[in-house]
């Protein structure tokens, strides 16, 4: 489909730029052909013995009629090569602009052909490429709604039936219950709490200060045991002493309790988690591994993302909404370290390193 020429248009603005420069070029040409060329063709004439009259005729069907048709065929030449030129530059830029339109109305699979010169291919790249990172972000908006929908909607499913068989007599107000209903208020708060984290809000967040790593990965590994303990999976531990880091302790204490959390989700029943803590070429190393399916290689280094999860390995039945390992690559650089991962021949660990 052929695109019009809008007056205020760039290949309207390219061909007229090119009338110009074809007028000012004629205008040379006139100046030069018509009052220095016809002054010399005059003096070699009337040096050849003609006359005044006879030259200006002679100069006018020859030199003029010449000069003229030149200046006709420059024009409608530069009249062609400026559209063709005009319209090459012009029509991948106009589709280029209707395909930034219909993003912007929200069709995240408008792309750019790549066409025209290297810089307008260059910029269509970059758009199309743009738009791919859109679509990926808008597939993890929908992605999150609908795990947060699931990770909000059990607790609250229990709490109410908690309180109706309550309100019912079906249930007696026993400690007991009360310990359920209470556990079920504590899995919304760490929700949230992680939801807070990850947004990175900074409200009364304490100053760091030197922490003895190796008894806070104890402390957190005696409060996950029963939860091991649970789902049939041994727990294995070497935790070296004295390692001292510079951190937030409630952080911290966050980092490694998400760590767990993953292991135990994704540790099949009978299988084997394992901790260590030492250090690796001066900095303190924590690592979590576990037994289970493997995580695959084009996976692995999205697992840090936000709301992202191995789909095949980690439905939502037995997954959370995605923000554990988000959490824990947000602190810990927050913190000055780093992490990472690996996951082959049926063991998956997740690491992080801080300095001492």
């Amino acid at each position: 489909m052929k695109l019009p020429m809008r007056p205020d248009g760039i290949a309207t603005r390219i061909v007229a730029a090119a009338l110009v420069v074809v007028a000012v070029v004629l205008i040379v040409l006139a100046f030069g052909v018509m009052q220095v060329g016809a002054q010399s063709f005059a003096d070699l004439m009337a040096a050849a013995g003609q006359s005044a009259e006879h030259v200006g005729e002679m100069f006018t069907k020859s030199v003029a009629g010449v000069f003229v048709v030149a200046a006709v065929v420059a024009t409608i030449a530069a009249l062609i090569v400026g559209s063709i030129l005009a319209r090459r530059i012009a029509r991948p830029i106009e589709r280029l602009a209707d395909a930034a339109q219909r993003t912007a109305e929200g069709d995240l699979r408008a792309t750019a052909p790549v066409e025209g010169p290297a810089e307008v291919r260059a910029l269509a790249n970059a758009f199309n490429v743009m738009v791919d990172r859109l679509a990926e972000q808008d597939a993890v908006r929908r992605e999150f709604v609908v795990n947060a929908s699931h990770e909000l909607r059990t607790p609250l499913t229990n709490l109410q039936g908690y309180l109706e068989a309550l309100r019912d007599g079906v249930l007696p107000p026993d400690p007991a219950t009360f310990d359920s209903l209470r556990e079920e208020v504590d899995r919304l708060t760490r929700l949230a709490s992680s939801l807070d984290a990850l947004a990175g809000a900074d409200d009364e967040r304490p100053m760091p200060e030197d922490l003895d790593l190796g008894a806070l990965v104890r402390s957190s590994l005696e409060l996950a045991t029963p939860s091991f303990a649970r789902r049939s999976i041994a727990i294995e531990s070497a935790v070296a002493s004295g390692i001292v880091v510079h951190a937030r302790s409630d952080e911290l204490a966050q980092v490694v309790s998400n760590l767990l959390q993953n292991a135990i989700r994704y540790t099949p029943s009978g299988g084997t988690a394992r901790v260590t803590v030492g250090r690796d070429d001066g900095d303190a190393m924590v690592r979590v591994s576990n037994t289970g399916g493997d995580i695959p290689p084009e996976d692995l280094p999205r697992v840090w993302e936000r709301f992202f999860r191995v789909e095949r390995s980690r439905d939502r039945a037995s997954g959370g909404a995605g923000i554990g390992l988000a959490i824990v690559k947000r602190l810990i650089e927050q913190a000055g370290g780093r992490v990472g991962a690996t996951s082959e021949a049926g063991v998956t660990t997740f690491w992080f390193s801080l300095p001492v």
